[in-house]
């Protein structure tokens, strides 16, 4: 399968400018897992520019919504 590293940086709402992973979804999910948080595409607009990208936070915002 090929990544299509543009067309997914158009949907990417990672604030984090320096970011080499933007677009690379998979290069990106792995290393917010191996930091014990989630990518910035799981949470709100809002919540991601707090950079709080924990587990526990994507559970606060979303346990209300079940």
């Amino acid at each position: 399968m090929e990544c299509s590293i543009e067309k997914n940086k158009q949907r990417c709402n990672c604030t984090y400018e320096p970011c080499l992973k933007k677009g690379k979804c998979c290069e990106c999910i792995d290393y917010h897992w191996s930091m014990g948080e989630l990518p910035a595409c799981f949470f709100s607009d809002e919540i991601e520019r707090t950079y709080d990208r924990s587990i526990r936070k994507f559970i606060e915002v979303h346990k209300h919504r079940a």
